[in-house]
C-alpha cells in the first residue's frame, strides 16, 4: 500500500479531512474517563504488558527529550518520565490529557496539537513514541514526516499498533473485535459508536509489511517490526538517518 493509497483509505473515503478530525476528536471526548478501563476489558490487561514492551525497546535514558505522540491519558509517558528527562505528552484531545493531568503523573508535561502538526522544533526530540493512535491521525503519511522533522538526527520513532494478527487466532480475534468490543463500548463507556469506530479503524490499517514499507517511504532507515501477541499487536521501529532530509 503506498502513501496515497493509504490517504485514500484514511482521509478521503466518504468524508473530507476535517469531518474525519473532528468525528475522532469527538469519539475520544465521549470516551475519556473510561478509555484505560475500556482498553484493560478490551485487551484483557494485556495492552499494559505490550506497553511496557514498547518503553523497554525505547529506552529512555538521561537527558533525553522524548515526545508520546497521541498519548491521551498519560500511562506510556509516565511509564518513561523521571526527573532526569523531558518527557512530554502531545494530544489533540483535551479531555484525555486532562484525566491524565488529574491523576498527578509525576514528571510529564503535557502539550495540545495532532501527529500531522506536531507543535516542536525540527531535530529537537531524542524518541518518538505513539501507543495505538497512529491509525487515528487524519493523514499518516504526513504524521510519519512530522515524526522524522522533530527527531534528532540518529533519534528513533516506535510505534505499537493493532496489526494483522497470525491466521490461526485471526476467526476468533475477529468475533471478539466486532461481537463483544461495542457491547463493551455501550456498557461500560456507553458509546457503543465509539467503539465501533475504533474496530473499523483497526480493520482498515495496513499489515505488518504495509506499514513497515510506509515507514521507509517517509525516509526512515533501519526499519523492523516485533510481533506481539501472535500479530495481534506490533511495535514498528525506525531511525531518522544521519544526513536525509524529510519525505516531501
Amino acid at each position: 500500500m503506498t502513501m496515497t493509497e493509504l490517504s485514500r483509505t484514511f482521509g478521503k473515503h466518504s468524508v473530507d479531512e476535517q469531518e474525519r478530525e473532528q468525528r475522532i476528536r469527538r469519539v475520544f471526548e465521549a470516551v475519556a474517563a473510561r478509555y484505560d478501563l475500556m482498553n484493560n476489558l478490551m485487551s484483557m490487561g494485556i495492552h499494559r504488558l505490550w506497553k511496557r514492551t514498547l518503553v523497554r525497546m525505547a529506552a529512555p535514558a538521561p537527558g533525553q527529550c522524548i515526545v508520546d505522540l497521541a498519548g491521551g491519558t498519560g500511562d506510556v509517558a509516565a511509564l518513561m518520565a523521571a526527573p532526569d528527562r523531558q518527557v512530554t505528552v502531545c494530544d489533540p484531545s483535551l479531555a484525555m490529557m486532562d484525566v491524565g493531568r488529574a491523576r498527578g503523573h509525576g514528571h510529564v508535561s503535557w502539550l495540545e496539537g495532532t501527529a500531522e502538526r506536531i507543535p516542536l522544533r525540527s531535530a529537537s526530540v531524542d524518541t518518538v513514541t505513539i501507543a495505538f493512535g497512529i491509525r487515528n491521525v487524519t493523514r499518516v503519511e504526513d504524521a510519519l514526516v512530522e515524526a522524522l522533522r522533530v527527531l534528532k538526527p540518529g533519534g528513533r520513532f516506535l510505534c505499537l499498533e493493532f496489526s494483522t494478527p497470525h491466521a490461526l487466532v485471526r476467526p476468533f480475534y475477529n468475533l471478539f473485535s466486532f461481537a463483544v468490543i461495542p457491547r463493551l463500548g455501550a456498557w461500560i463507556a456507553r458509546s457503543p459508536e465509539a467503539y465501533t469506530y475504533l474496530v473499523e479503524s483497526i480493520r482498515r490499517f495496513p499489515d505488518q509489511r504495509a506499514f513497515t514499507a510506509l515507514i521507509e517511504q517517509a525516509g526512515f532507515t533501519d526499519v523492523r517490526y516485533r510481533n506481539l501477541s501472535f500479530g495481534i499487536a506490533a511495535i514498528h521501529t525506525g531511525t531518522r538517518p544521519a544526513t536525509a532530509a524529510p519525505a516531501a
